[in-house]
Formats: structure tokens, C-alpha cells, sequence
């Protein structure tokens, strides 16, 4: 059974959940391990279990007052968009497993005809899943070492996938703790794709596994960032000029939970 998660108020930046009935696609995955940035009190602070209240303003780890278990959990048809109208739209949502619940804060878009894409490679052992229907987890190994998660976007045969580059620790801030091996509630905790999957403790079995369904790794609706950052993806050297400068990186603007580089990063 799942315990019971409180939760102070969403930052004041974030609009209300939208509903759950709200269609998507995603599509990507990125090829990197990235440096870190941070995240201001824009989503919420978690208050660590031994620990007093973080002051308004500063880095420590977000909470809510919402209750995890009573969040919804998004649709199929959330995911049955283009990944590049996903991306933007999984800004605010929340990943949750067992005990831990994050708030995505930053994410990449990875499309069909792609360069920098995973499915440009066609359908392989590895890339199957991004060729599957929308909602689904895509999980591979960066360098071997670096548990990447995506979400997968759009219809089935498509091949494309949205990168979860960066979140907020929002509930299960000891677990989170010891899979990343680092005593801090601050944004280094969570801001780098690698990052995410080792908080969550995915390994690359959970690809193929569908985000819509109650049990395992889900996605929650949350609440839409009023301002979002716009920039182009990281560590993407290799693909064509055209999909090197494509803006299809995104933030929650005002939040320091975002990883490195931020200055690459500027409103729409």
C-alpha cells in the first residue's frame, strides 16, 4: 500500500493541474551526462524529516500540501501527441514511485526524422520501445553508467520520446537520498538526466513499461508552469546543424532545479 504523501502549496508560478483528459505525445532521448544547476522556491520545498523549514527563497528541496494519493494519474491519450507539444506539457506533472514522488522541472523533446534521436537507428533490442505507443517508459545507459529515462510520445511506429532531464524532490527525500548517495536536500541532488533515474531506482528493465497505469513508475497531472524557458538540447554534437540549434529543450522559469548549462536557456 501506498502512504500517504502531504504537500505544501505549489510555487506561486505553477496554474492549477489541467485536466487529466488532456491528450499528449512524447518523443527522445538524449545522449549525456551534464552538469547540474538549481531550482528556486518556484515549485515547492520539501521539508526534510530531521531538518527544519527551508526559508522561503532558497535552494533546499520543494514541497505541497497535496496528498500523492490523491493525485490523478495521467491518461493514454495524454501521451498521443507530438513530442515536441509533450515536452513543454510534462513541465509541472509528477513521477511517482512507491514512496517517491518528483516534479519535472526540465525536459527535452526528441522527434521522428531526428538526428539526435534514438530512433534513427531503427528498431533494435534497445530502441524498440520509442517505437511503441505514447506513455510508455523508454530507459537506456549513458556511457554505461547513467540511467536515462524518456517518456515515450505519439502514436506506435513513430519513434520518438521526451527526456526527463530535471526535477524537484517532492516527497521520499530519505530514499532519494541513499540511491544517490548524497546527504543534501539542494538542486544537485536532482538536476541531470542521470540524475533521475537513479533517484527513482530504474534500471533499463523498466523500459517498455506503461506510465499510465496505477502501480510501478507513474506520471501525475500537476500544475502548469505560468513561464517556461526555451534552449537547445545538450551534448547533441553529433546530430545536423538543423537539430543541434532546434529549441526543443524546456524549463520552469524562475526554478533553480534545472541542470547545466542555463545559459543556454531564455523565455520563448
Amino acid at each position: 500500500m501506498k502512504r500517504t504523501r502531504r504537500f505544501k502549496r505549489v510555487a506561486a508560478n505553477l496554474k492549477k493541474p489541467v485536466p487529466s483528459s488532456r491528450p499528449n505525445y512524447a518523443g527522445g532521448e538524449g545522449e549525456e551526462t551534464r552538469p547540474r544547476q538549481r531550482f528556486e522556491s518556484s515549485i515547492t520545498r520539501v521539508k526534510p524529516v530531521s531538518e527544519s523549514q527551508p526559508q522561503p527563497g532558497s535552494n533546499s528541496a520543494p514541497i505541497s500540501d497535496i496528498s500523492s494519493d490523491k493525485m490523478t494519474i495521467l491518461p493514454f491519450g495524454f501521451f498521443q501527441i507530438d513530442a515536441l507539444e509533450l515536452a513543454p506539457r510534462l513541465l509541472g506533472k509528477f513521477l511517482r514511485r512507491d514512496d517517491v514522488v518528483l516534479q519535472i522541472t526540465e525536459v527535452e523533446a526528441y522527434r521522428p526524422n531526428d538526428s539526435a534521436c534514438h530512433g534513427r537507428f531503427g528498431i533494435t533490442a534497445r530502441t524498440a520501445p520509442v517505437f511503441g505507443p505514447g506513455g510508455h517508459a523508454y530507459v537506456y545507459l549513458c556511457y554505461g553508467l547513467h540511467t536515462m529515462l524518456n517518456v515515450v510520445a505519439d502514436k506506435e511506429g513513430n519513434g520518438a520520446a521526451v527526456l526527463i532531464r530535471a526535477c524537484a524532490p517532492i516527497s521520499g527525500l530519505e530514499t532519494i537520498q541513499q540511491r544517490r548517495r548524497q546527504k543534501t536536500d539542494k538542486p544537485v541532488l536532482l538536476t541531470g538526466p542521470g540524475k533521475i533515474g537513479q533517484a527513482l531506482g530504474l534500471s533499463t528493465e523498466w523500459s517498455n513499461h506503461p506510465l499510465y497505469t496505477s502501480g510501478g513508475l507513474e506520471i501525475l497531472d500537476g500544475p502548469a508552469p505560468e513561464k517556461l524557458l526555451i534552449g537547445p538540447r545538450v551534448g547533441i554534437e553529433y546530430a545536423s546543424p538543423e537539430h543541434v540549434h532546434a529549441l526543443w529543450r524546456f524549463a520552469i522559469a524562475g526554478t533553480a532545479w534545472i541542470s547545466a548549462p542555463k545559459n543556454t536557456l531564455r523565455p520563448p
